[in-house]
């Protein structure tokens, strides 16, 4: 090989390389922000985004979150977020207002924002995907534990945090609904964090404080599990029903031993999907993020926006001994 031809190679290989870095920083990268890593709902989400950036084409998804559910540890995340100038974030809030001054900062840098499955204030977001309709939400928790009281009791609610702003607004659907299960009382509302331990000892102090206590309604993941378990621990399988928000994989040994009856979720696959193909649509300026408007979910179809750009993906499905083996292998 002569020399010119070993230059003309050599360069040939140096600009493809220059190429496919060029092509590579052109990726749109969204930000997937979720409450807390090492949270088995959000890593399946997490699978969902990969799948819709895989789908697209030209996309990187970045996973991230902090490592305790808190507003500072997120705003944290998303201020890194903001240093490394990515196309879009789409975040499941621990805060309904902490994180609007970072969010609208990242909006004002030209970054999409938008929220999913706990949202932000609209003045921090461009739109909020929920996962199901709230009163269906809310109607369907309740109704987990009345279907299984025939003659009625006690039930309490063990949620994720304060500020939760999904929790919240499912449980205040849930109240008002009660009234349409008479039977069912609603002694109280405690919060475990999203933490395993402490909400095991909420799970705990319920069963202490409410001796007749028939149920305990979990619309939380890490809770629910953490419940079924000091129900199991407590002897009282049987006389303590746990229902609420879960995962099949996290819960099929407790709806086997009958430390739950049944319980409901949405696919958080569908749910990191949905959301990764909503901020590629409005990031690349295709559909756009006003009431009324309407924007492709791929395979899942589309969501229509309401006069608060909030958008509802799938109702809730219920979970129980005739189906767990079949999902549980799958999330």
């Amino acid at each position: 090989m002569s020399i010119l031809t070993k230059a003309l190679t050599t360069a040939a290989m140096a600009t493809a390389l220059i190429a496919g870095s060029a092509q590579a920083q052109d990726d749109m990268r969204i930000a997937l922000v979720v409450k807390a890593l090492g949270i088995g709902f959000f890593e399946a989400a997490n699978k969902g985004a990969q799948e819709a950036a895989a789908e697209l084409g030209g996309v990187e998804v970045i996973y991230t979150g902090p490592t305790d559910t808190t507003a500072e540890g997120q705003i944290e995340v998303i201020n890194s977020l903001i240093a490394q100038r990515v196309d879009a974030i789409a975040v499941s809030a621990n805060d309904t207002d902490a994180l609007v001054p970072t969010l609208k900062k990242a909006m004002d840098r030209g970054i999409t924002v938008i929220s999913w499955d706990s949202g932000v204030a609209p003045e921090g977001r461009l739109m909020q995907l929920n996962p199901s309709s709230s009163p269906l939400i809310g109607n369907m928790i309740i109704k987990l534990a009345a279907d299984n009281l025939p003659e009625g009791g006690e039930v309490a609610v063990l949620s994720a945090t304060t500020t939760s702003t999904n929790q919240n607004t499912w449980i205040e659907e849930m109240n008002k609904v009660a009234g349409n299960y008479p039977n069912v009382k609603v002694v109280g509302t405690v919060y475990g964090d999203d933490l395993a331990d402490k909400s095991y000892r909420e799970a705990q102090g319920l069963m202490q404080t409410y001796p007749d206590l028939k149920a305990i309604i979990a619309p939380t993941s890490v809770g629910i599990v953490a419940a079924a378990q000091a129900v199991t621990d407590a002897g009282k399988v049987g006389q303590v029903n746990v229902t609420g928000l879960g995962l099949p994989s996290e819960m099929a040994g407790h709806v086997k031993s009958g430390a739950s009856k049944s319980f409901a979720i949405w696919n958080p696959i569908d749910l990191g999907y949905s959301a990764t193909m909503i901020a590629y649509h409005l990031a690349k300026g295709d559909a756009k993020a006003e009431p009324g408007a309407t924007i492709s979910i791929g395979r899942m179809g589309e969501v229509t926006l309401d006069d608060n750009t909030e958008a509802a993906m799938a109702d809730p499905f219920v979970y129980d001994a005739s189906n767990i083996d079949a999902f549980s292998s799958i999330f």
